[in-house]
């Protein structure tokens, strides 16, 4: 006796779909767009601006490099000097650019005085940032201890 295996036979009338290979990507499209509002409601209430009074820093003293380092200082008035040379605003980024050919890649320190106005300050961080003068310290003095006029140390 021989064991007869047949194919099934197909139904008659009914055609056999090819498989959908083609991602669905409509459920992925509508978490993006509700992502996207929610974040733009919630971005405009993340930089709203608080008053702070800023505390004083107690900062040590930075070591003496091997190299004098460029010091620009801002006076109360709005005078800026460059070392102890007195220079406009306007020649303050041709001067540096000068020394920066003749091969100084180290930082710059801007020293601005307690009465200084913050608009003279942030015209001359502008124009070193834009001048491409990227590494930029600010100098402060540090909180001297009452009884022995040192420095307090940093915590």
């Amino acid at each position: 006796m021989a064991l007869l295996l047949a194919r099934p036979r197909a139904r008659r009338g009914i055609k056999r779909r090819p498989f959908l290979a083609e991602i669905n990507v409509t459920p992925f499209v509508d978490v993006m767009l509700v992502l996207l509002i929610v974040f733009m409601v919630t971005a405009p209430l993340l930089t709203v601006g608080i008053p702070v009074d800023l505390p004083k820093t107690e900062a040590r003293a930075l070591p003496d490099p091997a190299t004098e380092p460029l010091v620009i200082t801002i006076q109360g008035d709005g005078a800026v000097f460059l070392q102890e040379t007195a220079v406009p605003i306007a020649d303050l980024v041709p001067k540096l650019e000068a020394i920066a050919a003749a091969g100084y890649d180290e930082r710059i320190y801007v020293r601005a005085d307690r009465q200084a106005l913050w608009d003279v300050v942030s015209q001359v961080m502008a124009r070193l940032q834009a001048a491409g003068f990227a590494n930029i310290g600010l100098v402060n003095e540090p909180i001297s201890t009452p009884a022995t006029g040192a420095a307090a140390p940093a915590r």
